[in-house]
């Protein structure tokens, strides 16, 4: 989101923290319920396009929010959408897009009211690495063919009492309302938000080896000097890597793997 709607998005953030804050464990409920606004406003341009339309009163719009949730909703959900529905959006996409974020805020602020935020990124890059060699279960989760109360089934008999409430809230989210992306990713994303409010980087690590502690400290140390906050290593150990390191922070990507670097003289030696 960039502009206008970048702005917008930023703004209902800070507005809505204090309420995430004050709703405490609760707050999962109030994600949940969002995540019921956005994949409502998923399936009816009509309704999409009414509360983003830049042409529309926004006191206007905001009504159209409070009649179509009036008796369903949170009364806080209902001022969160009412205000967005208020602000300038740069396409229809963007409303719909903030909503899903700050429904994924809610949620994980649940898990941080119960202390267990930490847990909840963690058995996520977990889920999102057992699943690297169970390619049938990905294609699974993310068909679109297949009835979403199936996948969602299937996610409860793989998650079901073995991860925290929030986890599987959020893995069923993935597989029932992908919003155009498949499974793994959606848990990708979900996992470096969460890493966003505990305000810290999230470093994916691939290594030819099991790093020790120190080794870890001591990369810990170097991203966290090189990027000015603190960084979470998620290392994975991929014995096809040749010595080195695949480290990928955001966009950025250092990799000082053997087997890059014969990449790359082969590709000298053959220009």
């Amino acid at each position: 989101m960039r502009g206008t709607s970048g702005a917008s998005l930023a703004a209902a953030q800070e507005r809505f923290e204090p309420v995430l804050r004050s709703a405490g464990a609760d707050a999962t409920t109030l994600g949940e319920q969002l995540f019921v606004v956005v994949t409502a406003l998923d399936g009816s341009g009509a309704l999409r396009r009414s509360l983003a339309d830049p042409s529309r009163e926004g006191d206007d719009k905001a009504q159209v929010v409070r009649t179509v949730l009036a008796g369903g909703f949170d009364e806080r959900v209902i001022d969160l959408v009412s205000g967005l529905a208020r602000s300038r959006w740069s396409s229809e996409a963007d409303l719909t897009d903030a909503l899903e974020r700050l429904g994924v805020d809610a949620v994980l602020a649940g898990a941080e009211a119960r202390q267990a935020l930490e847990t909840v990124e963690d058995e996520l890059f977990r889920l999102t690495r057992a699943l690297a060699g169970q390619r049938d279960v990905r294609q699974a989760l993310s068909d679109p063919t297949t009835e979403a109360s199936r996948r969602a089934a299937l996610v409860d008999d793989l998650l079901d009492g073995k991860v925290d409430p929030v986890t599987l809230v959020l893995a069923r989210r993935a597989t029932t309302a992908p919003r155009g992306r498949r499974f793994v990713p959606s848990l990708t994303w979900f996992g470096d938000v969460a890493a966003e409010r505990r305000h810290r980087l999230v470093a994916s690590v691939t290594s030819g080896s099991v790093l020790t502690a120190a080794q870890e400290e001591r990369l810990g140390g170097i991203l966290e000097r090189a990027y000015g906050r603190p960084v979470q290593l998620n290392v994975t150990v991929d014995p096809a890597v040749v010595g080195g390191l695949r480290i990928q922070v955001g966009a950025d990507v250092v990799d000082s793997t053997v087997l890059t670097r014969l990449a790359d003289a082969r590709r000298r030696l053959a220009g």
